[in-house]
């Protein structure tokens, strides 16, 4: 009898593990490729970018749902990070950050919306970050520097400029 319970056991936990396996609906996210700096990329095709500069308006098109580009501000350049679209496209979870300015949230390593300034605001200053947050900022600038080409730096839209 105990050598029955324990097929059971042993039955019911394997059926559970095939289950998991093979009808899991969580995607796993390897921060440490996304992190990662030195990773190949030599496989990616390099296209030639343009530097121009970018209003803020202008940079929320680059969210991956209106064009398939994906582009981020940094501390006032702006990254195509289209080939992290899994990270910072459609259901990523930087996908608040794409078409933004995400310099305050990588500051304060918060990925909320609340940390990511609308396109009708004016730029963030980001006078009011502690020193920890602004040397966290630039070790994200470090990051984003290493692993996206540059397309541009961000500027005030006149519309919408602090008075």
């Amino acid at each position: 009898m105990e050598n029955y319970i324990i097929i059971v056991v042993i039955l019911l936990v394997t059926i559970i593990g095939l289950k998991n396996l093979l009808f899991s609906t969580v995607n796993h996210v390897d921060l440490e490729t996304e992190i990662d700096p030195e990773k190949d990329s030599s496989k990616d095709i390099e296209e030639t970018t343009v530097i121009r500069e970018f209003t803020p308006r202008q940079l929320s098109n680059y969210n991956g749902f209106d064009l398939e580009k994906i582009y981020m501000g940094v501390k006032g350049n702006i990254y195509d990070v289209s080939k992290g679209r899994q990270f910072y496209g459609p259901s990523g979870p930087y996908s608040n950050f794409a078409g933004h300015d995400a310099s305050r949230g990588l500051a304060l390593n918060s990925f909320e919306i609340e940390n990511v300034r609308r396109w009708d605001e004016p730029i963030d200053d980001l006078n009011d970050l502690t020193e920890l947050e602004l040397k966290s900022l630039d070790n994200w600038e470090n990051m984003f520097k290493g692993k996206y080409p540059c397309v541009g730096t961000l500027i005030p839209d006149p519309e919408f400029q602090s008075i």
